[in-house]
């Protein structure tokens, strides 16, 4: 039973020792994303959200905590992520390839007012990356939440929060944090 628990707090302690390491610039950059996607919901926009596997999962989550709420009680923000609907998905998939399901919903559903936000722990995959290019093409702000390198799409997006680990897990584990924390900032700075 002694590995188990070894293991368990090792596990605790690298993850509390990867968001203890976010530089100042990065938790600067955390603010900048909060105050952006308060502005943009404020001026009628949207965030709209998306990613692959458990990325798709906190896309999905970090939305549901806007459009309800995640501490404060207030009306619901215009959040959604681009994981939700599997006949567009397949569809997009079946006819177009899967590296378009984003970026077909992208053109369709977001404009220069909404904030959209990719998640992806490399920042290589080839159907974020089309999504981004969607996004800005829409003339969206366009912010990406990655592991440390930024991968691919460090550069090509208007802001990036790079997560200081190469370790999906520990990645995943902070894109949901920083989720977190930002809502809860948007949640008092929307109404402002």
């Amino acid at each position: 039973m002694t590995w188990p628990v070894e293991e368990i707090r090792r596990q605790l302690e690298e993850s509390a020792r990867v968001k203890q390491s976010f530089s100042s610039e990065l938790i600067g950059r955390i603010a900048q994303f909060a105050e952006k996607s308060a502005a943009a919901l404020r001026a009628g926009g949207k965030l709209v959200f998306f990613g692959n596997g458990g990325s798709a999962a906190d896309a999905l989550h970090v939305a549901a905590e806007l459009v309800v709420r995640l501490q404060t009680e207030r009306p619901g923000l215009a959040a959604l992520a681009l994981t939700t609907n599997p006949s567009v998905l397949t569809a997009a998939g079946n006819d177009y390839g899967f590296e378009f399901i984003f970026s077909r919903q992208i053109e369709a559903l977001v404009s220069k007012e909404d904030v959209l936000v990719a998640l992806t722990t490399s920042g290589n995959s080839p159907n974020v990356m089309r999504g981004v290019e969607a996004g800005r093409a829409r003339g969206a702000y366009v912010v990406a939440f990655t592991g440390e390198t930024g991968g691919q799409l460090a550069g090509k997006v208007d802001l990036l929060l790079n997560v200081p680990s190469n370790d999906a897990q520990r990645i995943q584990e902070c894109h949901i944090t920083i989720g977190h924390i930002a809502c809860s900032l948007v949640e008092r700075l929307a109404g402002r």
